[in-house]
């Protein structure tokens, strides 16, 4: 994987800076610069130049030197977009309210769930009027993410303790097959990619990846990477687990429409048997546990899971409206 071509200033400056290192006039430019983002959720420039800073966490890129990952500089930098990011997050998905706090928190989390269902939906184009070519262009946008599922949310592991630990293991243990490579869930999507005549490398589609879809996997990336935030990532797996049964099933039996076997179904296949349980184990037993562990973090619990449902409609309303012509198809 190589450092993708800029999208803007932004990106412009983290690709600079990994390649040639941050002065001060770099990053006092890039903080003038983040400050003036009228809209970071959905700044294309903004969220490829954080999606590269935490690519340093990950699986890195082969013209950027493994030392680069701590560099004092480029954490400089990154808080600058960190900052921009959450003030996005803050203005668009608001604290969680007193009637949710009172309940207990897998109910609370269910209602977000709830209240978050109806309109259209990706699943349902798909399922019923996407061709091979928007088949593709959905694939793309997903492997930023499904190429290395699960890893974002496995950084919070260190970070909990107790049940809660044990029930996010747990789960994320199915995410990697069991430790059987073939699978393993980026294995499997890889695997559907290839059915669809992709390339499954890791990082290829950077360059075609919506903002809102770069949007999704940092959210990841920061609450799984900062202690501050796992609370938000416990319930950022909530919502995710508890969201995804019905859409994989879907997903599934979109692609059966088209002729395609179980070689590009496999994946979703897998998710609509796992996620059925996963969506109990991370509700009550991961938030559950770790909202009696450390009530104070309750709100973020919350908030992950917000944040997660808001960005995920997102993404899905932009690629929905990239299909020519956009149909709008409900569940």
């Amino acid at each position: 994987m190589l450092l993708p071509q800029p999208r803007g200033p932004l990106s412009r400056a983290v690709v600079t800076a990994l390649r040639r290192g941050a002065d001060d006039s770099l990053l006092r430019s890039a903080g003038a610069t983040a400050a003036r983002v009228a809209q970071p959720l959905a700044d294309a420039d903004l969220q490829l130049a954080l999606a590269c800073c935490f690519e340093l966490h990950f699986q890195g890129f082969d013209d950027v030197s493994d030392e680069r990952e701590w560099d004092p500089d480029l954490l400089r930098l990154r808080g600058v977009l960190v900052g921009s990011f959450l003030d996005g997050l803050h203005k668009a998905v608001g604290p969680p309210d007193a009637a949710q706090l009172a309940m207990p928190v897998h109910e609370a989390l269910r209602a977000l769930v709830d209240a978050d269902s109806g309109g259209p939906t990706v699943s349902g184009y798909l399922l019923r009027h996407a061709d091979e070519a928007d088949w593709r262009s959905f694939l793309v946008q997903r492997s930023v993410y499904h190429l290395r599922e699960a890893d974002s949310h496995t950084f919070a592991i260190p970070r909990l303790r107790g049940a809660a630990k044990a029930a996010m293991i747990e789960i994320q243990a199915d995410e990697y097959g069991g430790g059987r490579l073939p699978r393993m869930h980026a294995s499997l999507f890889a695997q559907t990619m290839r059915a669809l005549g992709l390339d499954d490398t890791y990082g290829r589609y950077w360059s075609e990846a919506l903002p809102e879809t770069l949007a999704t996997v940092n959210l990841m990336s920061l609450f799984g990477l900062h202690r501050r935030w796992r609370g938000a990532a416990v319930g950022h797996l909530a919502a995710l687990e508890m969201t995804s049964t019905g859409p994989n099933r879907r997903y599934a039996n979109g692609l059966r429409r088209l002729g395609h076997g179980s070689d590009a179904t496999a994946f979703f296949d897998e998710h609509v048997e796992a996620d059925a349980v996963h969506e109990q184990v991370a509700a009550v037993d991961m938030c559950g546990a770790f909202v009696r562990s450390e009530p104070r973090l309750h709100r973020d619990v919350l908030w992950g899971a917000a944040c997660c449902l808001a960005l995920d409609a997102a993404a899905g309303a932009a690629m929905l409206g990239e299909w020519d012509p956009p149909r709008q198809v409900s569940a």
